[in-house]
């Protein structure tokens, strides 16, 4: 499938259903990466999102669904390290937001570039991407049916770091801030990393319990996100609001 082919099957205009859509997670590599394989059954297709560190594991946990997209988060390569061998394996085109791959000056033909609040065709299920930055200049998050898988964004009692290359504390703020507005508390919340005690959460659990949600402006989470390295590390704890953290 050629770049203006891949773009077409992933049109705006599709009438997308309600449908069950199955989650295996994988942990994989040194850093505790979660990657994910997002089955929709009634089609047998899946997408794997941020394929690293062990493609033969990827494709034997796909077994016979067919990988017919792959999902990146966000440009770092722990999270992307598979994708030229997944991409060889599968001709599966690699969807990211456009301005991640700008920001790392990257392009390759199998890459379908979206803004923010696009949807790509999984089957009959529409996967909404949507533009989190903070962690990355472009990360992205995306929302299948009420599971909200979240990349480097937010993790389980925790969010992603802000001192890499195009990170940016406030932006991240507002990004999650704009998560827990836009979702209902019962959305189920899918990380990155495994750096808690379970790997899955609620949006409801992470507002009462994620230490980051509880900032009250974005230059105290700036502060706190600055610090908090220093003080915490995984597995991470949940904190109560107005609790100490460290």
């Amino acid at each position: 499938m050629d770049k203006s082919q891949a773009i077409q099957r992933h049109t705006l205009e599709h009438e997308f259903q309600e449908l069950t859509t199955n989650v295996r997670s994988l942990k994989l590599g040194d850093m505790d990466n979660l990657v994910y394989l997002i089955e929709e059954p009634d089609t047998g297709c899946a997408a794997v999102l941020d394929p690293a560190w062990d493609v033969e594991a990827i494709l034997d946990a796909a077994g016979d669904t067919v990988i017919t997209d792959i999902l990146i988060s966000h440009w770092h390569d722990d999270h992307l390290n598979g994708v030229e061998e997944l991409v060889a394996a599968t001709g599966a085109p690699v969807h990211l937001l456009d301005s991640e791959a700008a920001f790392w000056e990257v392009d390759k033909d199998y890459f379908v570039r979206h803004a923010d609040g696009e949807c790509i065709a999984l089957g009959g299920v529409g996967i909404q991407v949507l533009h989190t930055p903070g962690h990355s200049p472009g990360s992205a998050c995306f929302n299948v049916n009420g599971k909200l898988f979240t990349g480097g964004t937010m993790f389980i009692y925790g969010c992603g770091r802000c001192d890499m290359p195009g990170g940016d504390a406030i932006a991240l703020y507002h990004s999650l801030n704009r998560l827990t507005k836009m979702f209902p508390p019962e959305t189920l919340v899918y990380p990155g990393h495994d750096y808690a005690r379970k790997q899955v959460s609620t949006l409801g659990e992470q507002i009462r319990l994620n230490p980051f949600l509880h900032q009250p402006s974005a230059e105290a989470f700036a502060a706190f996100r600055a610090a908090h390295d220093e003080h915490r590390q995984p597995p991470y704890q949940p904190v109560l609001r107005g609790d100490p953290v460290w």
